[in-house]
């Protein structure tokens, strides 16, 4: 067990110290949607009758998404350095090299939420949350299911064009049909049923309940983006175990 944890160890540090020092992509995931918090703010308040809620967190939603580049290109790198082969030989089991380079994306993505949250808090006009246990929650359960959409999609594309198409155009149409950019209550009435198949409507919902305190909604939309992310995690760890993140498939 000491051996494992020091190598888990190890293996987060380095992952860590990469993710320092390439911070771009998760400086640009932060500022763009505080920007446009502050441009939707006064149409969300005419349109939906005074409220922040959904100024604040539609763009935390739909750049949250935009954050599953972050994860893919996490893994999608150790390919492409021809590194991942290496360490798939070493003593480090597949729970660990999973872990070590899990554990800091979703410590980044967790970062940027309440970043963003705090922002709508201090500027935007959000009401501070009532319960900060269930916004913690409903923060961690988005972040596992963004962690495990993403590792999925690191072990299917081929290249980083492929991970940007798949990330971008995933992203918007994950985000505008889960109600990111129009509410789905102003939805063309064809969108409103198909916005329930979009990772993004159960993500936004559960976040927006734990703002309003509304403790069954925001474990019911929990459980539902848990077994989402339980899905896309198996089948990356699947992927990832039987050789399908070997380089010489790029």
């Amino acid at each position: 067990m000491t051996d494992a944890l020091l190598r888990t160890g190890v293996l987060i540090k380095h992952n860590i110290v990469l993710r320092l020092r390439d911070p771009g992509q998760l400086i640009s995931y932060m500022v763009v949607p505080m920007v446009l918090m502050l441009v939707f703010k006064p149409l969300y308040v005419k349109a939906l009758d005074g409220s922040t809620l959904e100024a604040v967190t539609g763009p935390l939603v739909m750049f949250s998404v935009f954050a599953l580049a972050i994860v893919g290109n996490s893994i999608l790198l150790e390919r492409e350095w021809r590194t991942w082969d290496r360490l798939r030989v070493t003593r480090a089991t597949r729970t660990e090299l999973l872990l070590g380079k899990t554990v800091p994306v979703f410590v980044a993505l967790v970062l940027q939420q309440l970043v963003l949250l705090l922002y709508g808090c201090l500027i935007i006009g959000l009401p501070v949350p009532g319960s900060l246990l269930y916004i913690a929650l409903a923060i961690m359960v988005w972040g596992f299911t963004l962690l495990a959409i993403g590792s999925a999609l690191a072990t299917v594309v081929r290249s980083r064009g492929d991970l940007h198409l798949a990330t971008d155009l995933g992203s918007i149409i994950v985000s505008s049909l889960g109600g990111a950019v129009v509410p789905v209550s102003l939805m063309p009435s064809w969108a409103v049923p198909v916005a329930h198949f979009s990772p993004g409507y159960w993500g936004l919902t559960m976040i927006q309940s734990a703002v309003r305190g509304d403790v069954g909604e925001t474990l019911r939309c929990a459980w539902v983006c848990l077994a989402i992310g339980a899905v896309f995690g198996v089948f990356a760890v699947h992927r990832l175990s039987r050789g399908w993140g070997r380089s010489r498939l790029l």
